[in-house]
């Protein structure tokens, strides 16, 4: 059977939230045989994980594995800038997005800077045009940012991809290198949005700088409609389209709905203290464990399509 490795697929989980929960995973790995994911997209508050010693845990695991990994820093809009929104009561006030209002994507560069200069941190969820726009100021004036535009921005057309990606071209370094690493589609796109994108993406010269990053799974409440199942449209379009990640935010239909406690996107903005005094936290590590599972999956269907994939590179290799 032939792979063709310019079109791998690759393999990324989230949320990897607490470090006890990865090393699990990491000990059923090696014990199971099983695959390390090679993408690890994190949104837990930075200062928690800082003051528990979480952070430099997890980015020394990431190197250990030669994963890329994307953390979410804590200044956005709903850190309470906003003083005219206030959660679910105020719902349809965020349909315009999560906001960075006012002075806050000032704050924003100041507190990447801070991880970057103290824990080495260069990756960061991105949910603004305005932070967007600094991070390819930054990138631009040497500064080794690099971001990842999240799904909350809602890029669900060809047209919104085309802007975004033509501002990362006007921004790109000599090299061709650009702070835009990783763009997260809207759960609503299409296959056919998707091969637009990539041809557009092609045309601007970022195939090899921008990843794709598609939800094929997503977690059981709080976000879409379930069942919610793209795996297989990714491989229809694993060997059509390069540079693309498959991002498992849930766990297979079968297993979540099952759950006791199954997979919700809430859950990422809990504090830790509130996952503790609940006697959460065994059922939000039992969630990461089934992503993983999915992942492991979702590599077992590729490779029986005779499709490639990228698992933590450090780990696994032909």
């Amino acid at each position: 059977m032939d792979f063709n490795e310019d079109f791998a697929i690759t393999l990324e989980i989230s949320a990897c939230q607490y470090f006890p929960a990865f090393m699990k995973q990491a000990r059923q790995a090696v014990e199971n045989q099983e695959l390390m994911p090679g993408r690890f997209i994190r949104v837990r508050c930075m200062k928690e994980q800082e003051d528990d010693g979480d952070l430099l845990a997890m980015t020394a695991a990431m190197q250990i594995l030669g994963a890329s990994w994307c953390e979410t820093l804590d200044t956005k809009g709903t850190d309470g800038s906003n003083i005219h929104l206030g959660g679910p009561e105020t719902i349809t006030g965020y349909f315009g997005g999560v906001g960075q209002p006012n002075d806050h994507p000032i704050k924003w560069v100041d507190e990447f800077l801070y991880y970057y200069t103290n824990y080495g941190v260069k990756q960061v969820l991105n949910i603004n045009p305005g932070t967007i726009f600094l991070g390819y100021l930054m990138h631009k004036l040497g500064i080794d940012i690099e971001f990842k535009i999240s799904v909350y921005m809602g890029n669900d057309n060809p047209y919104a991809v085309f802007w975004t990606l033509m501002a990362a071209r006007l921004f790109s370094r000599k090299d061709g290198s650009t702070s835009l690493i990783g763009f997260n589609f809207s759960n609503s796109v299409n296959n056919t949005t998707i091969e637009l994108s990539a041809d557009i993406r092609k045309s601007l010269g970022l195939e090899d700088f921008v990843r794709f990053e598609h939800h094929i799974l997503e977690t059981w409440k709080s976000i879409v409609i379930q069942p919610y199942d793209r795996r297989d449209e990714l491989l229809e379009i694993a060997p059509k389209v390069r540079n693309i990640s498959a991002k498992h935010e849930g766990a297979e239909i079968h297993v979540d709905k099952k759950r006791e406690h199954p997979t919700d996107i809430l859950d990422y903005f809990l504090p830790k203290s509130d996952i503790n005094e609940k006697g959460w936290m065994p059922y939000l590590e039992q969630n990461y464990l089934d992503k993983h599972e999915a992942i492991n999956n979702t590599a077992k269907a590729l490779t029986e399509n005779a499709l490639s994939f990228i698992a933590a590179p450090k780990l696994h290799h032909r």
